[in-house]
C-alpha cells in the first residue's frame, strides 16, 4: 500500500470523526432546553385522600373499648398474646423479665409490679394512683411510646381493633377474680334522638292550630259590637 492510500483512509477517518462533531454540536444546540423564559402557570396541588373538597381527610371514628370487648374472643387474644411472652411472663407468681409480669394486670396500679425496674414516665403513673383500666390498656397496647413518652417497652403497637380487644379479653382471664368489662355503647344518638322529635313536633303544633281557630272566632264578634256602637 503506497502513501497515497494510506493518507485517502486517514483522510477518511478523520472527516467521519469531524461530522460526528459536527452533527453533536448542531444537536444539542437545536434541543439545549432554556429555562426561566417564557411564561409560567402554577398547577393546584391534587386534593388529599379522603376529602372531595382537597382538605384533610377527616378522623377516624374512635370505637369504645367497651363495644370492642364486647364482641372479643378470649382464645384468639391467646393466641396474639404470644407475642407478648417473649418480654412478659402471664403466670401467677411468674419473675419480671424484660417487662413486668402481667398476671392480674387489670386494674393495677400502673408501674407497681414489685421488683420491675420501670421508667420515669410509668412512676409518674404510679404517683397519680393510675390503675390498668380496659381503657387504658387499650390505648396503650395502641401505641406504648404515645401512651407513655420515654418507655422503654420497644413495641410498635396493635392498630387492629379487634386483635387488640382480643387480647385485652384474654388478659382479663389472667386473674383469680376477672374484672368485668365496661359496658357496651348505647344506641347512636342522633337517631334515638331524630325519631323522639318527629312526634313532639306532630303533637305540639296541632293543638296550637286548633287553639288559635277560636281566638279568630272570638274577634269576629268583638268588631260587629264595635261597628255597631258608633
Amino acid at each position: 500500500m503506497d502513501s497515497f492510500e494510506l493518507n485517502k483512509i486517514i483522510g477518511a477517518i478523520l472527516g467521519t470523526l469531524l461530522f460526528v462533531m459536527g452533527i453533536g454540536f448542531v444537536a444539542e444546540a437545536i434541543y439545549h432546553p432554556v429555562t426561566g423564559q417564557g411564561p409560567g402557570y402554577d398547577l393546584p396541588a391534587p386534593p388529599e385522600e379522603g376529602n372531595d373538597d382537597g382538605g384533610p381527610p377527616p378522623p377516624a371514628e374512635i370505637v369504645s373499648i367497651g363495644t370492642l370487648l364486647a364482641a372479643a374472643d378470649p382464645k384468639a387474644g391467646e393466641a396474639s398474646a404470644k407475642k407478648c411472652q417473649a418480654c412478659h411472663d402471664l403466670t401467677s407468681g411468674g419473675p419480671n423479665k424484660t417487662g413486668p409480669n402481667l398476671y392480674d394486670v387489670v386494674e393495677r396500679v400502673i408501674g407497681s409490679h414489685p421488683g420491675f425496674g420501670y421508667s420515669p414516665g410509668m412512676v409518674e403513673h404510679q404517683g397519680k394512683g393510675d390503675t390498668w383500666t380496659y381503657d387504658a390498656l387499650n390505648q396503650f397496647i395502641i401505641s406504648p411510646k404515645a401512651f407513655v413518652p420515654g418507655t422503654k417497652m420497644a413495641f410498635a403497637g396493635v392498630k387492629d381493633d379487634k386483635e387488640r380487644a382480643n387480647i385485652i379479653a384474654f388478659l382479663a382471664t389472667l386473674s383469680a377474680s376477672p374484672k368485668p368489662f365496661p359496658p357496651a355503647d348505647a344506641a347512636p344518638v342522633p337517631d334515638a334522638s331524630a325519631s323522639s322529635e318527629a312526634p313532639a313536633d306532630t303533637s305540639s303544633e296541632a293543638p296550637a292550630a286548633s287553639s288559635e281557630a277560636p281566638a279568630a272566632s272570638s274577634e269576629a264578634p268583638a268588631s260587629s259590637e264595635s261597628s255597631a256602637a258608633q
